[in-house]
């Protein structure tokens, strides 16, 4: 019986344009056009400011292009940097079954390294969509999820980004088991990343898990070993996560044969995830009855276990950082309750003390409701009860935010969403050449040319 990371390796290895059905091509491309949004709308954040410094010190071949800046650095940097970079906002990409992910954090862990190579814009979707097959099937595959006992998902991304990139550098199939076997054994991740209260660390876990698939599958090429059973070997992921129950049949079922990409959902807020259904309620019951901030004595929302305790703990009321902030599900809905939707601009360090959303913090309380915590994570329901000043209750349950699979972003929602993300650093005519070229991304023949248009400076 070959290994798992065996059976992923021979996945990797048949794959083709060819046999990429053409929803989940368009699909794929759609998923880049929101991920270099969010990238383009992050550039000239303080902490990125920080982190371009940081790759700048590093130096490196200059092989691979950095979105904003222009400059060039070695392809796993690269990597690093431009996954932050869509990472950065909490805006892109949402898949949430057993355990969460962001499967775009691994778009980078394919284009940088297909720059420095010089592959096409199609074998660069190719390895996109093995990046989206594997990681959306590790979110299935372990019970309970690794994030229910404390790990965070860049302990699955490590397994997925070797493969990525390894289909980039024409790596054989003995080597990218060498790869998995790299990356798979070094990058465990720990859940206290996005619990209490959050720093840079947040949004740079899974972009490091993404530099580590590159860095490993350099190894590999370079004819460097790795443990061969990474996944079910003695002291390998099964036995050391012993609280979690892999079920490989799951992991290894329909690849190369179903494409599971159009089971991935967009963010309509750039925020976590869960804090997606309650906003959405609350925007509802704010917009059908004409409400305003001052109108409102109360915000009582019925959510999940987590979304009552990590998402709403006692620093989640007072907020001092972006970070805590988009993870503050009480900051969120006073947000949504005083704007009217929740922005890239929410989080800027003015607004969030705005006296306007500050007056609302101690009129939410939010609370777990068992039936809800039943049905997740197969649904996500939030119930709102807005209670207004002149003594009204007004009730709305959200099943499915916008954005998901069953309430999804039409392609003009995804390209007014890429325009509103990338409208600060770039032009309309701009715009339109990212829009096109991404769209289009099968007939680019030169990965470089298209990373020129993702320059602002």
């Amino acid at each position: 019986m070959s290994t798992i990371t065996r059976q992923m390796a021979d996945f990797v290895l048949k794959l083709r344009f060819e046999d990429i059905p053409a929803a989940e091509l368009k699909e794929a491309k759609r998923f880049l056009l929101d991920s270099v949004g969010c990238a383009l709308a992050a550039v000239n954040n303080k902490d990125m400011a920080s982190m371009y410094r940081f790759v700048r010190r590093q130096g490196g071949t200059p092989e691979s292009t950095l979105i904003g800046s222009g400059e060039k650095t070695n392809a796993a940097n690269a990597a690093l940097m431009n996954s932050l970079l869509v990472r950065a906002l909490d805006y892109n990409d949402i898949y949430w079954e057993q355990d969460p992910s962001h499967p775009s954090d691994l778009i980078f862990g394919a284009l940088s390294p297909a720059e420095a190579v010089g592959k096409s814009g199609r074998e660069a979707l190719v390895a996109i969509l093995i990046a989206y097959e594997l990681e959306l099937r590790w979110c299935l595959a372990c019970f309970p999820g690794v994030r229910e006992v404390g790990w965070h998902h860049a302990t699955l991304t490590q397994l997925v980004s070797p493969f990525v990139s390894g289909r980039i550098y024409d790596l054989d199939a003995e080597q990218l088991v060498a790869a998995a076997g790299i990356s798979g054994s070094s990058h465990y991740t720990l859940g206290g990343v996005v619990a209490g209260q959050l720093t840079n660390m947040k949004n740079t876990a899974d972009p490091l898990a993404t530099q580590a698939g590159v860095l490993a599958a350099q190894m590999a090429a370079e004819g460097y070993e790795g443990p061969t059973e990474v996944i079910e070997g003695k002291e390998g992921f099964q036995h050391v996560l012993h609280n979690v129950e892999l079920k490989p049949e799951i992991l290894l079922k329909g690849l190369g044969e179903s494409f599971m990409i159009l089971d991935c959902g967009y963010k309509a807020f750039p925020t976590e995830a869960l804090t997606h259904q309650p906003m959405s309620a609350v925007q509802l019951i704010m917009s059908k009855h004409g409400l305003v901030a001052e109108d409102l004595a109360k915000i009582h929302i019925q959510t999940t276990a987590r979304g009552a305790d990590i998402l709403s703990d006692p620093s989640k009321y007072d907020p001092q950082t972006k970070e805590t902030a988009d993870h503050s599900l009480p900051y969120c809905l006073a947000a949504v309750a005083a704007d009217g939707g929740v922005f890239p601009n929410s989080f800027e360090q003015n607004k969030l003390f705005d006296p306007r959303i500050r007056n609302l913090l101690s009129k939410i309380e939010v609370v777990a409701n068992d039936e809800i915590d039943a049905l997740f994570p197969g649904t996500k329901r939030a119930i709102a009860t807005i209670t207004t000043n002149d003594g009204r209750e007004l009730v709305e349950t959200v099943d499915h935010a916008k954005g998901s699979p069953q309430n999804p972003l039409s392609d003009d929602e995804l390209i007014a969403k890429f325009r509103a993300n990338s409208e600060a650093v770039l032009d309309a005519s701009a715009q339109d050449r990212i829009i096109d070229a991404t769209l289009d991304f099968e007939s680019c023949q030169e990965i470089g040319a298209y990373m020129e248009l993702l320059k602002t400076r």
